[in-house]
């Protein structure tokens, strides 16, 4: 998968910069948007899989269930934060700005604030099993956000944030991207390469908590790993 995912990036960034054409209002900066929508997206499956893994594990009381919440937390923060951060850099020369309290950004902030608050619960509580069945609460509220964050465009009538799937953009939304054809095509390869790549990276990042959890195992069993 690490090969695939390498391959798709590479295509994808190839499509991003000599495929796809220069937007009329935004110019080439905007080519940044190929690999911010995405790396967004990618972090809201992140805390999907922590959202899942958290129910999974109140339910069975599995501790591996409780390693791929981990995993999940910790890939969606750092694709949400790719996601901001890009954001950020196409905001600046668009609309003049680093930062602004738009509704889609400030509650994208917010929900990764809140899955780092998730990993420092966890960090804050020795004890295994309470620091489990503590996260898994703490994971599955945390979820609330993402409706939040997906409609956030839909409910408030100022934003920098236009609708592209779904309905009209807010009517006083600003820098409307209209995608054409070519567009389209690389926004759904760069899709598919953040998404492998979120994929890949989730899957290292629960064995690695496997491995942790093993080790642990055995330093109590007083045997060598």
């Amino acid at each position: 998968m690490g090969w695939l995912s390498l391959v798709f990036v590479l295509v994808g960034l190839g499509m991003a910069f000599f495929y796809a054409p220069t937007e009329a209002t935004m110019g080439d900066v905007y080519r940044l948007f190929f690999f911010h929508m995405p790396a967004a997206i990618a972090g809201f499956a992140g805390f999907f899989v922590t959202f899942v893994a958290s129910i999974a594990y109140l339910v069975e009381r599995s501790a591996e269930r409780d390693m791929w919440a981990v995993a999940g937390a910790e890939t969606g923060i750092v694709f949400s934060l790719a996601g901001i951060l890009g954001g950020m850099f196409w905001a600046r020369p668009v609309w003049n700005v680093w930062w602004t309290w738009d509704a889609r950004l400030t509650s994208v902030t917010i929900m990764m604030l809140t899955y780092i608050a998730y990993m420092m619960l966890r960090q804050a509580i020795d004890d295994p099993e309470r620091r489990a069945r503590f996260a898994a609460v703490m994971g599955i509220v945390g979820f609330v956000n993402i409706p939040l964050v997906w409609f956030s465009t839909r409910w408030i009538d100022r934003t920098i944030h236009p609708v592209l799937f779904g309905g009209e953009s807010a009517e006083t939304a600003q820098g409307d991207l209209a995608l054409t054809q070519s567009m389209e095509i690389t926004l759904m390869v760069c899709m598919v390469a953040v998404l492998l790549l979120f994929a890949y990276f989730l899957v290292r990042r629960a064995r690695l908590e496997m491995a942790r959890a093993e080790l642990a195992r055995l330093r109590e069993e007083g045997g060598t790993p």
